[in-house]
């Protein structure tokens, strides 16, 4: 009865620690974008836009972001000239009323020279939470040197952004139910008596063989001292 109950226990836990590379219940969330643009204010986050995501299994999203102002183009370019970050802080809303809140940051330089192509990442761990949120630049730039010259000349506001879902991995299971087959049938054959010993003849009978040993070279040292 213990060893059921012990096999059972296993085999559910390994279907628990396994779970599915997709999500069981599917479900969407929003999330509401705001970025950091003023090296004067650091502090200070402007709306950059939402994304929604109706299916978190099929991976559909659509995004909606604001065009900067004048300012605020003018500010980045400040920014990237300090060699300072962009900062992007990310707010997730679940169908259950629960926020989360992620902050992100890259080269303000890497994005002025990309023309504002970035890819935002959302990752998410098998229950449809979000783990963490990331952006990246899409494109390579044609010019890679991030100088005044370079960035003054960039007159671009809008932002053309890619949404990538990427689920966990995760690792691989062990085979516990061949484990457990393999285990009752080794059982079962230990009581029905048909389980064959094929050792060899020092590993079965070592135990009688060491003492004899033994007791053969204590002897031997005994009657050369006696000699002496």
């Amino acid at each position: 009865m213990y060893l059921k109950s012990s096999c059972l226990s296993i085999v559910l836990l390994s279907l628990f620690a396994s779970g599915w590379s997709f999500l069981e219940h599917d479900s969407w969330i929003t999330i509401d974008l705001h970025h950091s643009l003023t090296p004067a204010r650091p502090e200070h986050f402007s709306h950059r836009g939402n994304i929604s995501i109706p299916s978190l299994n099929s991976g559909l999203s659509t995004i909606v972001q604001n065009a900067l102002t004048d300012t605020e183009l003018e500010s980045l370019k400040v920014l990237a000239s300090q060699n300072g970050f962009y900062r992007m802080r990310a707010t997730v809303a679940y169908p259950n009323g629960s926020k989360q809140r992620f902050l992100t940051s890259s080269k303000a330089c890497s994005l002025l020279l990309a023309q504002f192509n970035d890819v935002l990442w959302v990752s998410l761990d098998p229950n449809g939470y979000v783990t963490g949120i990331t952006t990246s630049q899409d494109l390579a730039p044609k010019i890679t040197e991030c100088s005044s010259e370079n960035t003054q000349q960039i007159n671009e506001k809008s932002f053309s952004s890619d949404v990538i879902i990427r689920h966990a991995e995760l690792a691989p299971v062990p085979d516990t139910g061949s484990f457990i087959q393999k285990f009752e049938r080794e059982r079962e054959a230990r009581e029905r008596g048909e389980v064959r010993d094929n050792r060899g003849f020092f590993a079965k009978y070592w135990m009688y063989i060491v003492p004899v040993v033994l007791l053969v070279f204590i002897s031997g040292a005994t009657n050369q001292d006696a000699a002496k």
